[in-house]
């Protein structure tokens, strides 16, 4: 347990994005998806993972997103494969392989 001295060292921790670039980066995202049919859509979701890390701090330290749309999309596509195959139960699974590399590719800037 840790005690009072240390947790009073700690800097703060919060998120500073407003509403309206959020609802607008949202519908980017999504007009983009729509528009190429899902084939953009790693480019979407690296762009909603990139605003949100930007406006992160945690203990007076910002967030930064390095992880890139052809990273994502390689491994979209052997989500969108192995989802077939299976028939759709690897989809299960597969959020939690894109929170992995998720959390890989998120560093304090």
């Amino acid at each position: 347990m840790e005690n009072t001295a240390s947790i009073s060292l700690r800097e703060e921790s919060y998120f500073d994005g407003g509403t309206f670039d959020s609802i607008m980066v949202k519908i980017m995202a999504t007009l983009l998806t729509v528009a190429t049919l899902g084939f953009c859509y790693p480019i979407a979701v690296v762009m909603l993972i990139k605003w949100d890390t930007q406006h992160t701090v945690i203990e007076g330290r910002r967030l930064q997103f390095t992880g890139t749309a052809s990273g994502l999309f390689g491994m979209w596509i052997k989500i969108w494969l192995l989802g077939i195959i299976t028939i759709g139960i690897y989809y299960l699974f597969a959020s939690k392989t894109i929170k992995k590399w998720k959390v890989k590719h998120t560093t304090f800037a």
